[in-house]
């Protein structure tokens, strides 16, 4: 009998499957399509270049989440990358998960959820850039075509950042020369058939801890953001890229950009594939504002990753920002 590439799932989190209860509510939710913006702009004259720069900073204040089209990545760098990436979570779950980038690469679950409104449905590879340039060639077209979709990324990511960095009246040099390629991270997700949708999450609501985020999404849909107080889900778009704002980005503009909490809904039939590529600086960076008043305390991203890692292992899910707001009462 040939071994499943899934990973076990229902067996090891039988106990929860119980606390029927206990479910996610994630049905009824209504589509929205994200602001979209056509980077060609940026090549046309001095108007529709400022108009487009506009564009971004707007959607990262009211969405949190824009699409971009004519981003310089080309269609045959995001086919052949979905194509190594299926080729890999196809392999059975043994393999899988002695195939580690690095020591805790490979992921699955939520090891920590004491309920299934904590669990994630979902697998993935999440690898440190810097690891994957260090790695010798064993893991052949895989590593190489990351490479090199990993590369196009943060040259797009360094072109956003810098025009976010502007709008605010700002400079983008820190983000610049703390956030290069080797800093950042690659995740490759999976989120198989779930039979028992609506009731499951594919990853839980969260928001990212980084400067910016790169999603590349197949056309299943799942993902899901709050906007005005209510979940909406996105509708996929074949031509586009999803960039979304992360809490370093909120702190460092003061809350002028949005960090969004997100989310990814299980599919009852078919096994979904995304791509994200998380735009982050060395872990001595400071982030600070420089604008009074000071919305957070000045924080190290290393200080923080070490704060959100504590935080999920006690209570079962990220805090973020709130635990850096600087007290004013």
């Amino acid at each position: 009998m040939q071994e499943s590439s899934d990973p076990p799932f229902e067996a090891t989190y039988k106990r929860l499957f119980e606390k029927v209860m206990a479910a996610p509510e994630v049905s009824g939710v209504a589509e929205c399509e994200l602001p979209m913006i056509d980077l060609n702009e940026l090549k046309l004259g001095e108007l529709s270049k400022r108009a487009c720069k506009k564009k971004i900073a707007r959607a990262s204040q009211e969405w949190g989440f824009f699409q971009v089209i004519n981003h310089g990545i080309c269609r045959e760098v995001l086919k052949k990358m979905r194509e190594e990436q299926a080729k890999l979570f196809a392999k059975p779950f043994s393999d899988k998960a002695a195939y580690n980038f690095s020591a805790g690469s490979y992921r699955w679950g939520t090891p920590s959820a004491t309920c299934l409104a904590q669990l994630s449905w979902s697998e993935a590879f999440h690898v440190s850039v810097s690891d994957l340039l260090a790695s010798p060639n064993i893991h052949n077209n895989l590593c190489s075509i990351m490479g090199q979709y990993a590369r196009m990324v943060s040259e797009l990511s360094q072109k956003l950042v810098g025009i976010l960095a502007s709008e605010l009246g700002q400079k983008s040099e820190l983000l610049k020369e703390k956030c290069v390629e080797s800093t950042c991270y690659l995740r490759l997700n999976r989120y198989p058939a779930c039979p028992i949708f609506p009731e499951m999450f594919g990853i839980m609501p969260h928001t990212d801890s980084d400067f910016i985020t790169v999603l590349h999404q197949d056309q299943i849909g799942g993902l899901q953001l709050v906007k005005d107080g209510s979940w909406f889900a996105v509708k996929p778009n074949p031509q586009a890229l999803v960039i979304n704002i992360g809490d370093l980005f909120q702190a460092w503009s003061n809350n002028v950009y949005k960090s969004v909490e997100h989310r990814v809904v299980a599919n009852p039939v078919y096994e979904r594939f995304s791509t994200a590529y998380f735009f982050c600086p060395s872990y001595d960076t400071v982030i600070a504002s420089g604008v009074e008043p000071c919305v957070y305390r000045s924080f190290t991203f290393g200080e923080y990753r070490k704060q959100v890692q504590q935080d999920v292992k006690i209570f079962g899910h990220k805090i973020g920002l709130p635990r850096f707001l600087l007290r004013t009462h």
